[in-house]
């Protein structure tokens, strides 16, 4: 990786990544597949897939002797930053959209981080940190306006690499990855690792890739369908709030990452997102709603014949649901309320 060692063993900065990989054996019988897989990107320190991106910044800001870092954050970007300068004494500024999940912004708060919450959008929120950065001198963490961003995200696709070594043997089949798509930036740091281990030849075949998005922030997904790489800005809205951006930063790369590994894109409902947090819950993953935003772009995906049912099939969840507990009781029913006797509960069974 591009950073010099900050210091900081055995602190959380040094937690992120290895996260691990779970075989989903009944969903795959359900779906009609022979192999799937999840890896649960909610192990992480701060609970989502965006701590390897502060940990590699956080890196670099100690190696360029910046004394603040500041980032926009829907809230999950933003505490990765947080914790991950909390556990080495970094200084960091965040701004939110004041529509953002409040588990996530009491994160943000609870690492000690300073917090503006902006009345506006994300986009907003971008704009103004790209801002602040200039006018005060602070280093940008901003996703994929720093390329730093993508360096930490890729590796997740060396430890796919790894993992698959074992897990797929001597087949021929490409590993397919569903992946959640906002700003563009983790599906384009997941392209970029691999494109690293074929230069190194150390990849046997380039996984194929498949971006989902939410119908409601599909403007990647809008240009992928028309055949181009110009990105038009759209209002997005989608109660997936980790992947509801207006133009997403890293669109350009992130359109690549499909279209140069056979993969595409898939755009699905909110309803369907909700769906998916109730079925991954079934077999113990606890996804926020960009999380299971994957697995229903692999549901849509099979009702539309883009995967075979032997295909080797791995779905990222990006965060977990503790990041958005309101979004996941919309995908249960109530628990009952019952006197304190058996005969309650005899009713109730």
């Amino acid at each position: 990786l591009p950073v010099s060692n900050p210091g900081g063993e055995e602190t959380p900065l040094y937690a992120a990544g290895w996260t691990p990989t779970f075989a989903l054996p009944s969903l795959a019988e359900k779906l009609g597949l022979k192999n799937l897989w999840l890896k649960d990107e909610s192990s992480n320190p701060t609970a989502s897939f965006k701590d390897r991106a502060s940990a590699i910044l956080v890196a670099r800001a100690k190696e360029i002797g910046a004394e603040v870092i500041v980032t926009a954050s829907t809230g999950n970007a933003g505490a990765a930053l947080a914790g991950m300068s909390a556990a080495v004494g970094q200084k960091a500024v965040i701004f939110a959209p004041k529509t953002a999940p409040v588990a996530k912004i009491a994160q943000l708060l609870i690492f000690g981080a300073q917090v503006m919450l902006v009345d506006g959008t994300y986009d907003d929120a971008v704009e103004l940190a790209v801002k602040a950065a200039n006018e005060f001198g602070w280093y940008c963490r901003n996703t994929g306006y720093n390329p730093f961003t993508a360096e930490g995200k890729k590796t997740a696709a060396f430890e796919i690499w790894e993992w698959s070594l074992k897990a797929l043997g001597e087949t021929d089949k490409p590993l397919t990855i569903f992946v959640s798509v906002g700003d563009g930036n983790i599906i384009s740091g997941i392209h970029k690792g691999f494109k690293d281990l074929e230069k190194l030849g150390w990849l046997k075949q380039m996984p194929r890739i498949i971006g989902v998005q939410a119908e409601g922030s599909a403007a990647i997904a809008n240009a992928y369908n028309a055949g181009t790489e110009e990105i038009t800005p759209i209002s997005a809205t989608t109660s997936a709030d980790s992947i509801s951006v207006d133009m997403p930063s890293d669109g350009v790369r992130a359109l690549r990452a499909a279209t140069e590994t056979n993969g595409q894109y898939i755009l699905v409902s909110d309803d369907a997102i909700i769906a998916a947090i109730a079925e991954l819950g079934k077999v113990g993953v606890f996804a926020e709603p960009a999380g299971a935003t994957a697995y229903a772009g692999l549901v849509e995906a099979i009702s539309k014949g883009a995967v075979n049912p032997d295909d080797p099939i791995l779905v990222v969840n990006t965060g977990s649901g503790l990041k958005d507990v309101n979004a996941a009781l919309k995908a249960v029913v109530p628990a009952s309320i019952i006197a304190p006797t058996l005969e309650a509960v005899k009713e109730n069974l």
